[in-house]
């Protein structure tokens, strides 16, 4: 099962079909998918599952009917164990951007932290999931899919926020200003806190 956000909206593409969910359920094979986006941005539907019958072959089923961007980003820890925001469009979120033609995705995560943030020194330290969201660019919707990177970092110099992308500040959180930052952040990125 795969959670896709539509507006912060939960679409799950499932192979299972539940009994009594206050979920709306949607076919795959022959729903109008722009049309269901749309209902989801306009708070017309509040959460639904898209269901195939081959879980393995849904999400490719789903990006034949939808354009794909993919992006990376990083979950980027401090030495005091602080994890980097960046605060844009009225909310805290992690920094994260798009892949540009032939580039690894961890190259794209490390290259979109440090352009977002001004943080270097960036160190990999493990994969993390993928989150998966619609947007809106040029009036067409598009399926984001990020791969996400947990990172530690030895910078201490001064935070930049990337002004043309819209980023107001750049901030290290301590684990209580994360819980926080979380109240007024995206539900894709509070997926990556669950475990913690």
């Amino acid at each position: 099962m795969y959670k896709v956000f539509v507006n912060d909206k939960p679409l799950f593409l499932t192979n299972e079909i539940a009994k009594e969910t206050d979920f709306q359920l949607f076919l795959l094979e022959t729903v109008d998918i722009e049309q269901l986006i749309i209902k989801m941005f306009n708070n017309k539907i509040k959460k639904a599952n898209l269901y195939y019958p081959d879980e393995k072959e849904i999400l490719k089923k789903v990006k034949e009917k939808i354009p794909v961007c993919k992006a990376g980003g990083g979950l980027v820890y401090n030495k005091k164990g602080e994890v980097l925001f960046i605060y844009r469009n009225g909310k805290w979120d992690l920094p994260k951007g798009g892949r540009e033609k032939g580039e690894e995705i961890e190259l794209t995560a490390i290259r979109e932290v440090e352009e977002e943030t001004g943080v270097s020194r960036l160190k990999i330290k493990e994969k993390l999931q993928k989150t998966y969201h619609i947007f809106k660019r040029n009036g067409k919707y598009k399926l984001k899919i990020t791969q996400w990177y947990e990172m530690t970092t030895t910078f201490e110099g001064v935070l930049i926020p990337q002004a043309n992308e819209g980023i107001e500040k750049v901030a290290w959180l301590n684990p209580e200003q994360v819980k926080e930052a979380l109240n007024n952040s995206y539900e894709n990125i509070k997926l990556l806190f669950e475990k913690e």
